[in-house]
């Protein structure tokens, strides 16, 4: 994604800054020049990138007083920039939320090529994972194959369709299909409508038709975000027409347009609900202003990585994580752990989520790991109950054994050794880790005579040595640590585009309602990481740990 070279740009912006040993008026104005050039290359519109220099310059002038030291004006800027950045992206209005117990309606609008009927699938995918009971209407005519497009999407992510191959009168379609899903009972109704331009006067009086038949709860806004600031004239087109409550951005993934489209919705007043990063239907997630510019900065989006965590139905103090504590370890546990791990979706946006890692860390290899799990589920579940639950599988692996499970999988001999070598390597780490103390390496990561720093060493060595690289080395591992555990500090990263004097931003953040308070066992702390020695155990068959 483009916008996180914007997130590197902003903190290289800070970085230059922290050099100067006084914060002068031509210190701050090269610090608000290099921010404005970076906001102006992803594309945030002229006249909203001059309004929030002159806000941020106005408060921190009227924060500021003789008695503010450099290191408090530094902090002030900080944090003034974060918030002026955060108007960017939030209108303050409340999006509409469905309501268990009652049929939800919600109707999709948009241009052509938006990438609105596969956005409907994710929407709908999206809240039937959760539990809800969703019902997917095609009442667009207009384009040859939306039909078959959505049928087929519904079919693959096992959602209800209601459609006609012959009938030409959306209108009637729409409402033939949400009076069939309400019979059914269904929690949330999706209406797909046809694809329009606001120059389209005939598509814009039969949008406003289909509303006035199924009168929604709630309509939906799709946008391609590379058309970036005619972004804002469509949405307000689109809202003169029918009652826009909300926007969904696509193809957010790559364009460097992305930063107008957001900022032009946002100035429209239309709360941004979800962003598409991908083609996938699972490369679909809710737009939480303080999430993304917390991810967009480097700084992690823990809140949601809790809230995916959670949605997986993954608890910390299960059985499972219980005997990892204990070093205890399975092939039958790696199965369990590896289900846990697809469950969360995919590795890249896990990673991502995480303070400290480089972005794009599996660039490349996302596939590779996602088919490289797979193959090992379908080994195990060629295995029979002692292979599975015995601690010390591998002395047991004859070649007869391992000629059976690879015959009974499909897959070839040399697979199972690769598991294996790869069940001896995560058992070992489990061992390690079961023993050490993430809470003291974190608060205190250069403490010596066999403390927080033999720990940080013996973790660094059970970390892939490629990815330990991307990291930063063992400075970079113990940056991540700290990000993670809500201690602060992530500073002095180098390369990586450490935000400088990330205590004071992460302190801020947490205010804000979107830091971490890890360690407290249950994770009850906004956001916070409920247990270290768990999540780095998770990390490592997500790519970290070594082959």
């Amino acid at each position: 994604m483009v916008l996180a070279e914007l997130g590197s740009e902003i903190n290289a912006a800070f970085s230059r800054m922290s050099k100067n040993t006084t914060v002068s008026d031509e210190v701050i104005d090269a610090l608000l020049g290099d921010i404005a050039r970076a906001l102006l290359m992803a594309d945030v519109n002229v006249r909203l990138v001059k309004d929030f220099r002159t806000a941020v310059k106005t408060q921190v002038m009227l924060e500021a007083d003789e008695k503010t030291n450099n290191m408090g004006k530094k902090r002030l800027l900080q944090k003034t920039v974060y918030s002026e950045l955060l108007k960017l992206l939030n209108p303050g209005v409340k999006p509409y939320a469905p309501v268990r117990g009652k049929t939800n309606i919600v109707m999709t609008v948009g241009l052509q090529g938006s990438g609105k009927t596969t956005t409907c699938t994710k929407y709908a995918l999206y809240y039937q994972r959760k539990g809800w009971k969703v019902g997917l209407v095609c009442a667009d005519t207009f384009r040859a194959g939306a039909y078959d497009q959505l049928k087929q999407n519904a079919a693959k992510s096992h959602v209800r369709f209601y459609g006609s191959l012959t009938e030409t009168d959306p209108v009637l379609i729409a409402q033939e299909g949400v009076e069939k899903f309400r019979e059914d009972g269904s929690e949330i109704i999706i209406v797909d409508t046809s694809g329009r331009h606001k120059q389209e006067a005939s598509l814009f009086d039969e949008m406003g038709q289909i509303e006035k038949a199924v009168r929604p709860d709630e309509v939906i806004f799709v946008l391609d975000s590379t058309i970036g600031q005619a972004a804002m004239e469509q949405a307000k087109a689109f809202r003169a027409k029918v009652a826009v409550g909300s926007v969904i951005l696509t193809k957010l993934d790559g364009h460097a347009k992305g930063g107008g489209a957001l900022s032009a919705i946002a100035a429209t007043g239309s709360p941004i609900v979800f962003i598409g990063t991908g083609e996938h239907f699972e490369d679909f997630k809710p737009f939480e202003p303080k999430s993304f510019l917390s991810q967009m900065l480097g700084m992690g989006d823990m809140a949601g990585l809790m809230e995916k965590i959670k949605d997986a139905g993954i608890d910390h103090n299960s059985e499972l994580y219980q005997r990892f504590t204990e070093g205890q370890f399975t092939l039958r546990d790696m199965y369990e752990h590896l289900q846990n791990i697809m469950n969360l979706g995919p590795m890249g946006q896990i990673m991502d989520m995480l303070p400290g890692l480089p972005k794009g860390l599996l660039n490349g290899q996302e596939d590779e790991q996602q088919q490289r799990l797979k193959v090992f589920m379908c080994l195990m579940d060629s295995m029979c109950d002692k292979e599975l639950d015995t601690g010390g599988v591998k002395k047991m692996m004859t070649p007869d054994r391992i000629k059976r499970i690879a015959r009974g999988a499909g897959r070839p001999e040399a697979d199972v050794r690769d598991l294996m070598k790869a069940y001896a390597k995560f058992e070992e780490m489990v061992k390690k880790m079961g023993k050490l103390n993430f809470k003291q390496m974190a608060q205190n990561p250069s403490a010596s005579r066999g403390g927080a720093q033999s720990q940080m060493s013996q973790l660094a060595k059970a970390v892939n040595p490629q990815v330990l690289n991307k990291l930063g080395g063992q400075q970079g591992l113990s940056n991540m640590i700290k990000g993670m555990s809500g201690a602060g500090g992530m500073g002095g990263m180098g390369g990586m585009g450490g935000m400088p004097d990330m205590a004071s931003i992460a302190q801020m953040a947490q205010q804000m309602g979107m830091g971490g308070k890890g360690g407290k066992g249950k994770g009850k702390g906004k956001g916070g990481m409920p247990n270290m020695n768990d999540m780095m155990k998770m990390m490592s068959s997500m790519g970290l740990g070594g082959k």
